[in-house]
């Protein structure tokens, strides 16, 4: 899992476009203001969220996330966003996306489907503190342009849901087409499941071809250079829906034995145990911070028998009852 988010100098220009100082956003972000003259600047999660904090602030319109998210243009999307577009469907685009997503961050793309919804969700995996909501509406107004620039027709989600409200509601709905739903359990996309299967006009095999192989060979390459434990804790919270995975769940998903998996861990100074709780420590931080679950709710997908055992986990973890954690976060982000 690549660490750092790579940010396009680009967008210092799209900033500038929409009325917005560059050189504002990043003095109120506490970022260098060379990045401006840098085609491509690397930033850790805590940085890249301190600068779209600072958009929203520096700016006068509500709705410049879905301004800097929509795209229609071919040559500016990345060449993760032109395999997503050279791909067979709506559905193959996104599943383009969520594989070769972490070549470029630490960040993962969530699914569900039934038979009626299908619903995406953004996770920033070294997140500790809620994401700005510019970046949100953003990220789901660029999976929009996704979907009509590669349909081309006028494809709108079924709804679009948010943690945190929105003073700028009726300016969602009519970009997005659809209801928006504040005071939601998780931020997300829900589109039509059908909506899945829709065609791209843009489909263009032969470029997925050339782009697939490439990107395959960086996964491998960023597989073998990550640190171990970080993929043993990434696999643990994939798993960690519901219930706790065993060593033996974690190794099968790595195609590695138990034993090789205890020692790869041991010849970094860990264990399965640390990881794991590592692993958990992450994810209900994300929740408390992202989230109305309530603590009975995210103890269960944490994968504990009782929200007892959570409380005190996590009173170890951060020194205060998770209650409290959340008040003290939702306080600070107020401020």
């Amino acid at each position: 899992m690549n660490k750092h988010f790579r940010f396009s100098g680009s967008n210092f220009s799209r900033l500038e476009e929409l009325g917005v100082r560059a050189s504002a956003v990043l003095r109120r972000a506490g970022l260098s203001q060379g990045f401006i003259d840098q085609p491509r600047v690397l930033l850790k999660t805590e940085e890249l969220f301190a600068l779209w904090r600072a958009v929203g602030e520096i700016s006068t319109d509500p709705g410049i996330g879905l301004l800097l998210g929509t795209e229609s243009k071919t040559e500016r999307f990345h060449p993760v966003g032109l395999a997503a577009l050279s791909s067979e469907n709506f559905g193959a685009a996104i599943d383009q996306m969520a594989r070769y997503k972490q070549l470029t961050c630490p960040e993962e793309i969530l699914q569900e489907k039934d038979d009626k919804e299908w619903s995406i969700e953004f996770r920033w995996l070294l997140a500790n503190e809620v994401e700005p909501p510019v970046l949100i509406e953003c990220c789901f107004a660029w999976l929009l342009s996704l979907a009509r620039h590669g349909t081309g027709t006028r494809v709108s989600p079924m709804r679009v849901e948010f943690v945190e409200p929105r003073r700028h509601v009726k300016t969602i709905e009519r970009h997005f087409g659809c209801e928006a739903v504040c005071g939601a359990p998780r931020n997300a996309i829900v589109f039509r499941a059908a909506d899945a299967q829709r065609q791209f006009v843009t489909r263009n095999a032969e470029l997925l071809a050339m782009l697939a192989p490439q990107f395959e060979e960086e996964l491998k390459q960023e597989n073998l250079d990550e640190n171990f434990a970080d993929r043993v804790r990434v696999a643990i919270q994939q798993k960690l829906t519901g219930q706790r995975p065993t060593i033996e769940d974690i190794a099968d998903t790595l195609h590695v034995s138990s034993r090789t998996l205890q020692r790869r861990l041991q010849e970094e100074g860990l264990n399965f145990q640390l990881v794991l709780e590592e692993a958990r420590r992450q994810l209900a931080r994300y929740y408390l911070n992202n989230s109305v679950l309530e603590l009975n709710e995210a103890a269960y997908l944490l994968g504990y028998e009782d929200a007892n055992s959570f409380v005190r986990a996590f009173r170890t973890w951060e020194g205060v009852p998770p209650a409290r954690w959340r008040e003290q976060q939702r306080a600070r982000v107020a401020s």
